[in-house]
């Protein structure tokens, strides 16, 4: 008779892409959001949550095609006999699905309708150092008003929001730029920007707007030469290799630069700067009067350039959003892996996208809307020291007695009544060493111990155990004399002397 194969064991380890995320980084995570929501709600949006599975058509970005069906999401097709069942999706991000929602209930829903969401978002994409497959958004959006107050409303909750959580003033700058005064760049530059088959002045072939659209993009990293030369001819990178140019003219060129070296320490002297780069478009002028606005109504409101500056700098996103765009950026200097100092950078990003939801209704419906990365704010408030890689345990009640649990049961929920933290100790208590091991492993600052002599006498012993700590590393045995971490108070005393440990422990 055959042997009967074995099926071989699971592996234990979470898929390519993805992360599992413990105790300390949960709750760090939960308090910011809490924080973060706490201004959103003060500022009078309301909490949405959709789901996180679409339809790929209302998702919209990934269409199924014939090759790829899931391209970019993590995409399968509902069961059909006929093989006709609509393909689903995890939402890449919380804009699209706001989209849907509100076409969905907008007769129900209060115009202009202002929400925010939170939560985790899927990308199929390839995952590298600190780039994962699943990860945490937090989305204000107000839909339905095309006012560039809704605009100066959002920049001016996202200055609340970094300082609310930790980033002070001086540390970060969220900064504002327009898709329309780009239109006019590329309008004055290339002709108009919606048309691609405008012929240049040599008689050759007009450049893409979508081409000069991917090179300013790289302003950032390959400066203003750079971008100078992947806008005429070319230029060589760092490897040697050359990368062909868009084919702009010299004069082309430098129409673009002007827009992104616009830039000056005098707002007004930056909308001076801007209105030369668009000559004459009439989208351009519409786009710097909406920036004139943003500003008129943030110094209003008591938001300096030291909070929110004008910067036409600021491009990514640029072909995506239809208006104003907007970027927070840390300015404080951190060091790589390679120990080179560096800025921070970019936690948070956002812009007004005047186009997303008629794709539902065939309505232009006006939105506006700010994306904040959680996981890169928290690694920015690390940095600052405003978080700590540990989190604190509850305090344990040990037990000495198993015929005794609920004694111990009773000492927990008067802790706990009392707003303690606190838990009985559930594995076997037979050797107690191990009970201590468990609650240094938890991270506890408390132990309790109550063995049939105290029951007796009618005391508990209350163990510092953060104190104990910090006398066994360093402290002689004089000190450990005059600093007892290891105290007996009447049973009546317990969550006093308890409430008293926690207190000193945190100062």
């Amino acid at each position: 008779m055959a042997k009967v194969k074995k099926a071989p064991r699971p592996k234990a380890e979470t898929p390519k892409g993805f992360r599992d995320y413990f105790g300390a980084e949960v709750t760090e995570r939960t308090h910011m959001l809490q924080k973060i929501a706490g201004v959103y709600h003060h500022y009078g949006f309301e909490a949405l949550e959709s789901s996180a599975v679409e339809t790929v058509e209302a998702l919209g970005k990934f269409l199924p095609d014939v090759d790829r069906p899931n391209e970019g999401v993590f995409a399968w097709q509902e069961f059909d006999e006929n093989d006709k069942g609509a393909w689903m999706a995890l939402r890449y991000d919380l804009t699209a699905p706001l989209a849907r929602v509100y076409a969905q209930h907008r007769n129900e829903l209060p115009t202009p309708y202002r929400r925010f969401a939170m939560g985790p978002v899927w990308r199929n994409e390839k995952p590298g150092p600190g780039r994962f497959r699943q990860f945490y958004q937090c989305d204000a959006d107000t839909v339905g008003t095309a006012s560039m107050a809704a605009d100066a409303e959002i920049c001016a909750m996202l200055s609340d929001t970094l300082e609310t959580v930790g980033i002070p003033r001086g540390d970060y700058l969220v900064r504002v730029n327009n898709r329309k005064v780009l239109n006019g760049v590329l309008e004055n530059a290339i002709g108009p920007y919606e048309l691609q088959d405008l012929v240049a002045k040599d008689g050759g072939p007009s450049p893409r707007s979508d081409d000069v659209l991917r090179t300013i993009d790289k302003f950032d990293k390959v400066g203003e030469q750079g971008v100078r030369e992947l806008l005429t001819e070319g230029r060589l990178d760092a490897s040697g290799a050359f990368i062909e140019g868009v084919g702009l003219s010299l004069g082309q060129a430098d129409t673009v630069l002007a827009f992104l070296t616009a830039k000056s320490d005098d707002v007004e002297k930056t909308f001076e700067n801007l209105r030369y780069a668009i000559g004459s478009s009439a989208v351009g002028a519409e786009g710097i009067s909406e920036l004139e606005q943003i500003a008129e109504l943030l110094d209003a409101g008591g938001y300096g350039a030291d909070r929110i500056e004008i910067d036409p700098s600021i491009v990514r996103g640029l072909g995506y959003y239809t208006g104003p765009v907007y970027e927070a950026e840390l300015t404080f200097e951190i060091f790589d892996e390679k120990g080179r100092k560096r800025q921070f950078g970019s936690v948070a990003g956002g812009g007004r996208y005047d186009d997303l939801v008629k794709r539902f209704t065939g309505q232009a419906v006006p939105a506006t809307g700010v994306s904040i990365g959680v996981d890169r704010l928290l690694a920015a408030l690390r940095e600052k020291g405003r978080l700590t890689s540990t989190s604190v345990g509850p305090v344990v009640v040990t037990v000495m007695d198993r015929d005794r649990m609920a004694d111990y049961q009773a000492m927990v929920s008067e802790l706990r009544n009392a707003g303690i933290r606190a838990e009985v100790y559930l594995g076997n208590p037979k050797n107690f060493g191990n009970q201590l091991k468990y609650a240094d492993k938890r991270n506890s600052p408390v132990a309790v111990i109550e063995g049939g002599d105290e029951k007796d006498r009618g005391v508990v012993q209350i163990k510092d155990l953060i104190l104990g700590a910090q006398i066994a590393e360093s402290a002689t045995l004089e000190e450990w004399k005059e600093r007892p971490s290891q105290f007996e108070v009447p049973r009546d005393q317990l969550v006093a002397k308890v409430r008293e440990i926690l207190e000193g422990q945190a100062d």
